[in-house]
């Protein structure tokens, strides 16, 4: 697995530059303050929905789901419902020039509260023939307390479909994830992704059918975080 953060960060370049890799938000809400974005994938771990979000896209009482990245080799010894992952971890890697690198590194590590730890990986161009690039990553490992491991997907996409948080709609966080992906390549795909948008979607049908369907709060949910100026204007946690 990749190893959490020391003194020495093997994501900054000689000229001193910053790269973080995404594979959540970041692909569609990207940091700010970069100079370059750049599609390709990580290997190693497999992308799941195993994540709660009491800060964004759900409350302390009633949590959301984002994602996480889990590695593959402990991914492979659970029971997943969905027993197949592509080897690549599409994503978007982002470089921080030299001078913002300690605003933004303080940005993500403060976003970064709700069970996210520092990780490096080599990184995947997808231009053929580039180099790799060691990024940081945000992950919520399986002994952090948010994780929360293999899931029903019908009872997750229903789960996803009712929460809310100070972010949106869990469902748009997930909806916007597939979209963001199926626009990097015609092989970025995430199947997981993919059936539990199906699934929402079919919930949504049916809730229109029925004349039952959730009606979008006028107000926004309560919550005690406040958004902040300048470096962070994105309002997401779930960095990656």
């Amino acid at each position: 697995m990749a190893q959490v953060q020391e003194e020495v960060d093997p994501s900054h370049s000689k000229e001193d530059e910053f790269w973080i890799f995404g594979y959540g938000s970041l692909i569609w809400k990207p940091p700010p303050h970069y100079d370059r974005r750049i599609p390709g994938w990580v290997t190693g771990y497999v992308r799941r929905f195993w994540q709660a979000s009491q800060d964004h896209r759900g409350t302390p009482t009633a949590p959301g789901r984002v994602v996480t990245l889990i590695e593959r080799s402990f991914w492979a010894s659970l029971a997943d419902a969905h027993d197949s992952a592509p080897d690549r971890v599409w994503g978007t890697a982002y470089r921080i020039s030299a001078a913002h690198v300690a605003e933004v590194k303080e940005y993500l590590d403060i976003r970064e509260i709700n069970g996210y730890t520092i990780h490096y990986t080599p990184f995947y161009p997808a231009v053929e023939g580039s180099p790799s690039i060691t990024t940081l990553v945000y992950i919520g490992t399986p002994e952090n307390d948010q994780f929360v491991g293999p899931q029903d997907p019908q009872e997750l996409a229903e789960h996803i479909y009712r929460s809310e948080g100070p972010s949106g709609l869990n469902r748009d966080y997930l909806l916007e994830l597939e979209k963001a992906l199926d626009e990097l390549s015609p092989e970025s795909g995430d199947a997981h992704v993919t059936d539990l948008s199906n699934r929402l979607r079919e919930i949504e049908r049916r809730e229109r059918e029925s004349g039952s369907a959730e009606a979008v709060p006028q107000q926004p949910v309560p919550h005690e975080f406040t958004k902040v100026t300048s470096v962070d204007e994105q309002e997401e946690t779930e960095k990656v």
